[in-house]
């Protein structure tokens, strides 16, 4: 029975590994995916999803006017399951076709991506796939500074944490770091580090 996965996890727990390690399993069996992610992430290319280890599968990218139900009903084949990047910057009205993918068309679909942004408030995708998946699975990583597990991330500029600004600011180890509860409030960052 098909059914809705939203896997969510702090910066670098291993997210777009994860679903390109899926892709992969999937591909040697002679089942095929689609892999998609959001175009917002241009940091290899639109339409990219790249682990920080280095393995990189071209995805199709979702754009705010992309109708995902429609792409994947009028495919020239039935995916074994639909593998979404990024999927925090999901519109609710993607979620939603989500759903229908799952419920009308059943195929599997595996959403990848951060729960709450660096001002520690749910992203749109986020919020909705929390409220529709059929099932949540936290995937962990440690923290920064210590050995706690990071439920937080931590956006700083030039070695100085940031707390405010506009939601969506793409970046990776340079911008963001994986943090527990207790360094996102007092993270151990010195000035021009």
């Amino acid at each position: 029975m098909a059914q809705l996965f939203f896997k969510y996890g702090a910066m670098n727990s291993g997210k777009s590994i994860e679903i390109l390690k899926v892709a992969h399993n999937y591909q040697e069996q002679n089942k095929p995916v689609v892999l998609m992610t959001s175009g917002l992430d241009t940091r290899d290319g639109i339409g990219q999803i790249a682990s920080r280890i280095g393995l990189k599968e071209a995805a199709v990218p979702i754009f705010e006017e992309t109708d995902i139900f429609d792409v994947i009903k009028h495919l020239e084949f039935k995916p074994f399951c639909v593998l979404i990047d990024e999927a925090q910057f999901l519109k609710k009205e993607h979620v939603l076709a989500l759903t229908k993918i799952v419920d009308e068309l059943h195929i599997p679909v595996m959403a990848f991506g951060l729960k709450n942004d660096f001002r520690n408030e749910l992203f749109e995708g986020s919020k909705y796939l929390l409220l529709y998946a059929d099932k949540i699975e936290e995937m962990k990583t440690i923290c920064w500074f210590c050995h706690k597990k990071a439920i937080m991330n931590l956006h700083y500029i030039n070695g100085v944490p940031v707390y405010e600004g506009t939601q969506v600011q793409i970046g990776g180890n340079e911008a963001y770091y994986p943090v527990c509860r207790h360094h996102y409030f007092h993270p151990e960052i010195k000035e021009n580090e």
